[in-house]
């Protein structure tokens, strides 16, 4: 295959997984009135109503702040705890590490819609419902396989010498990990913490079941409330598609590099 066919088949690729932003790009930027009219596909004047009108909801920007609060604090706690058991599942080598590894796979094949009723129940009875500390502790434990897969991938790749001098010069355990397995691990840990992100940031289903009030509700839950009893704002609800989809967008350019190490790490044996 040549460069020019190669180009090609990949620009389409790449135009075909952004035609859907693309569509609800231009779908926010168009007047009330072109909105459901084809043609024109392009909007015949730029109108950035949808736009004032999304952010002229304080309701909207709660949820924002919600949904940065919930997939920060997720992002931070699964990393934290993956670190540690990837450290000593791969480092420390505990004994049954096949083993403890595929029940974590197991936990996270396991379908949420079979538990967000018993989570619920729980939640509910312990006081927590309706609160982001719900979300944060319900998408912490479903991330937390991923967490530990990858990093435990990217902890072997290390050479355990380095953990072994580390010993040796007077670190604990703990210290090695702080002081020289955790800088050596950063593609790992933003390739871990983007996906984590990511999972938090679009996440409905439980976010949907456990929040009541806008107080506590995500971006996601919000833009699926939009719809009005009489219409369907397409032009809010685009405009807010694209509010929610930038952020991610702009995590994974800036560190797309990053993200590759983690995710490659480990796929070629030496």
């Amino acid at each position: 295959m040549n460069a020019a066919t190669r180009f090609v088949l990949l620009a389409v690729v790449a135009l075909y997984c952004v035609a859907p932003f693309l569509w609800q790009v231009i779908s926010s930027l168009k007047p009330a009135v072109e909105l459901l009219a084809l043609p024109p596909v392009l909007p015949t004047r730029i109108s950035l109503a949808h736009y004032a009108a999304v952010f002229g909801d304080h309701a909207f920007a709660r949820m924002i702040a919600n949904s940065v609060i919930v997939a920060t604090a997720t992002t931070i706690l699964s990393l934290a705890v993956g670190a540690l058991a990837a450290f000593s599942l791969s480092v420390l080598r505990l004994p049954h590490r096949t083993a403890m590894l595929g029940m974590l796979l197991a936990v996270s094949m396991f379908p949420p819609i079979a538990t967000v009723s018993p989570l619920f129940l729980l939640l509910n009875a312990v006081g927590l419902r309706d609160t982001l500390f719900a979300l944060i502790l319900t998408y912490t434990t479903f991330s937390l396989p991923l967490s530990v897969w990858l990093l435990a991938r990217f902890f072997d790749q290390l050479p355990r010498e380095l953990y072994v001098a580390a010993r040796a010069d007077g670190c604990t355990a703990f210290g090695a990990l702080r002081r020289v397995i955790l800088p050596l691990s950063t593609p790992g840990l933003l390739a871990a913490g983007l996906l984590v992100f990511v999972f938090c940031w679009n996440e409905f289903l439980f976010a949907l079941s456990f929040t009541a009030t806008q107080a506590s509700r995500t971006i996601p839950v919000g833009i699926a409330l939009f719809p009005g009893l009489h219409e369907i704002p397409y032009g809010e609800i685009a405009a807010a598609s694209v509010v929610a989809t930038l952020p991610v967008v702009a995590l994974a350019f800036a560190f797309q590099r990053r993200i590759f190490d983690g995710l490659t790490a480990g796929a070629v044996k030496g």
